[in-house]
């Protein structure tokens, strides 16, 4: 719905990853072109995202200047901004309907810097107002306004045959090594597994991914 609500032809689609297993993986429709995981931010998981930008920082990594990244500056819009990442490193593969808001954003900031993506987007009336409507649609019950809940979305996408890890809260994306169209919801999931290892405790992880309808 909100693919459609953005203007984008529906010959892609959200699907459940129901989980992580193979014979649930063969359940999912192929190719698939991203896939969004939602994970807790807990202390254990700040720890590591730290640790992980500081040992970057120090060995460096390789990212394609192809691949799109935006940073997040509005609260709980790590949904739209994983939807973006999603569909923006995937613009080859999309339809989109003539009049599309999100089809003119991504055209519009395409030369932007991750930065100005972000404050774009805040004054970027259509994609706020569809992401808005679509979240009182969602069938996820909202946590109470009490509940320390801080659940957050990242976009695992395959660019130049390379798979990245795009998330707003982090300064730069994250090359997790190679991956193919072929391999490459079997390479997310294993990204997927990691975040659930660092916390073993926790069952709040949901992935969605991005799939030809």
């Amino acid at each position: 719905q909100f693919l459609k609500q953005l203007g984008i032809h529906p010959d892609w689609q959200f699907v459940d990853v129901y989980g992580m297993e193979p014979e649930l993986l063969s359940m999912v429709p192929r190719p698939v072109c991203a896939v969004l995981l939602l994970f807790p931010i807990t202390e254990k998981y700040e720890t590591f995202r730290t640790e992980e930008e500081e040992r970057i920082k120090t060995m460096g990594q390789d990212v394609k200047s192809s691949v799109y990244f935006m940073k997040q500056t509005i609260n709980n819009a790590c949904g739209t901004i994983g939807l973006i990442h999603a569909i923006a490193n995937n613009r080859d593969k999309m339809n989109f309907e003539t009049n599309s808001s999100l089809k003119k954003f991504l055209e519009d900031s395409l030369s932007m810097t991750p930065e100005e993506r972000a404050k774009y987007l805040e004054t970027y009336e259509a994609i706020r107002v569809t992401h808005e409507s679509s979240a009182h649609e969602g069938q996820t019950e909202a946590p109470s306004i009490d509940e320390k809940v801080d659940l957050h979305f990242v976009a695992l996408v395959n660019v130049g045959g390379h798979l990245y890890e795009l998330d707003g809260r982090k300064p730069f994306p994250v090359n997790h090594g190679e991956t193919s169209d072929d391999s490459f919801l079997e390479d997310a999931i294993e990204v997927c597994k990691k975040f659930m290892e660092r916390d073993p405790e926790e069952l709040r992880f949901n992935a969605i991914a991005l799939s030809a309808a």
